[in-house]
C-alpha cells in the first residue's frame, strides 16, 4: 500500500529514528528490569577464552585495547577495512591518535592491524592477516551477530571490540575481549549489573533481531530498486548481520540528503569518497517506518526538482 506521509517544520513535532535500537521507551522499560545474567552464558560460549569487560562505549574498549602495546606518537596502527574505502570514522581514528599514527597501508613503523567489519558485513580472510606477524584489533562495533565465510570474525583479534548500542536496546556500553591480556573490570559494578540485565533481556530474541534486520534490507533493497532503481553497497550474504542499510545514490547531492533526513529525524549519513548514503536497519523498525525512509528520498527528489 501507498502510506501517505507529512513533514512538520516544528522542531519538536519530528519522528525520531536513530542508527541504534535504542528508543525512548527503552529507556523506561530497561530501569525496572530484574536482574538476569543469562547473557553471561552467552558471551562465554561466544568468547572461548571468557576473557571479557564491559566499557562504558566502544570507543573507550578500542582505547583500553590500544593501552595494551605502549605506543609511541610515531608508531602506526594499519587499519584494513571490509570495503577498502579509504573513510574511518572520527570515533576510531581519534582514538587512536590519542596514542600514535594510522595509515590505511602497511608501513615501516606498523604495530597493530585494526581490522573493522564495516557495517556489519565482515572482513572476509581474517587468517591471511597473521602472515604480517603484527597484533590484530578486530573492531565488531557493528557486527555483533555477524560472520563471515570462513567463521572466524572474533576469532583472530587478540583483541576484539563491540559497541552495544549499535545492536542492542541500550543507550551506552560496550565490550572488549582479549585473548591473551589480563583485563580489568573499570565500569562500576551497578553499571555492569545494568548492562548485563538489559543485554540478557535483549538476548533473548537474538535470532529474532537477526531475522528482523536482514527482512528489513532485504525491503529497503528491493524498494530502492523498483522505486529509483539504486543499487545496494553490500550484497548480504549468509550469516552478514546489517548494522545499516547502504545505497548507491549518484543522483542526488548526498550531504544535502543527509541533512535533510536529519532535519526531518532520522540519523543518516554518507559514506564518503563513494556516492552512498546510509540509513538505519535495525531490529525495531517496521515497514511503516522503512517505507517513510523511501518517502523522504522521494520528497527530497522532488523538492530539488521544483
Amino acid at each position: 500500500m501507498e502510506r501517505e506521509f507529512y513533514l512538520s517544520d516544528d522542531k519538536f513535532l519530528k519522528p525520531c529514528y536513530r542508527i541504534s535500537p535504542f528508543t525512548t521507551k527503552d529507556l523506561a522499560e530497561n530501569s525496572c528490569l530484574n536482574f538476569d545474567d543469562s547473557i553471561l552464558k552467552f558471551l562465554n560460549n561466544k568468547f572461548s577464552s571468557k576473557n571479557f569487560i564491559f566499557t562504558n562505549t566502544g570507543r573507550e574498549a578500542l582505547s583500553t585495547a590500544l593501552r595494551f602495546y605502549s605506543l609511541k606518537k610515531d608508531d602506526v596502527v594499519t587499519i584494513f577495512t571490509t570495503s577498502g574505502n579509504y573513510y574511518v570514522s572520527s570515533c576510531v581514528t581519534n582514538e587512536i591518535e590519542k596514542y600514535c599514527s594510522w595509515s590505511r597501508n602497511i608501513e615501516k613503523k606498523t604495530k597493530i592491524l585494526l581490522i573493522i567489519h564495516e557495517f556489519g558485513f565482515p572482513y572476509e580472510n581474517l587468517r591471511d592477516l597473521k602472515k604480517y606477524n603484527f597484533p590484530i584489533i578486530e573492531d565488531c562495533a557493528h557486527s555483533f551477530g555477524s560472520q563471515n565465510k570462513e567463521n572466524t570474525v572474533g576469532k583472530v583479534g587478540d583483541f576484539v571490540i563491540y559497541s552495544l548500542p549499535k545492536f542492542f536496546s541500550i543507550n551506552f556500553g560496550g565490550i572488549l575481549f582479549s585473548k591473551k591480556n589480563k583485563l580489568y573490570n573499570f565500569v562500576d559494578s551497578n553499571k555492569e549489573n545494568y548492562i548485563i540485565k538489559v543485554l540478557s533481556k535483549n538476548i533473548k530474541n537474538y535470532d529474532q533481531i537477526i531475522e528482523k534486520r536482514v527482512m528489513n534490507y532485504n525491503y529497503l533493497e528491493s524498494q530502492m530498486q523498483k522505486k529509483f532503481n539504486y543499487e545496494i553497497r553490500f550484497k548480504l550474504e549468509k550469516n552478514y548481520v546489517p548494522g545499516v542499510f547502504l545505497v548507491r545514490i549518484d543522483d542526488i547531492n548526498l550531504n544535502k540528503l543527509k541533512t535533510f533526513f536529519q532535519n526531518n529525524g532520522v540519523e543518516a549519513s554518507v559514506f564518503y569518497n563513494e556516492k552512498t548514503f546510509f540509513m538505519p536497519v535495525h531490529q525495531a523498525l517496521k515497514e511503516s517506518d522503512l517505507d517513510y525512509f523511501i518517502y523522504l528520498i522521494y520528497e527530497f527528489k522532488r523538492r530539488e526538482v521544483f
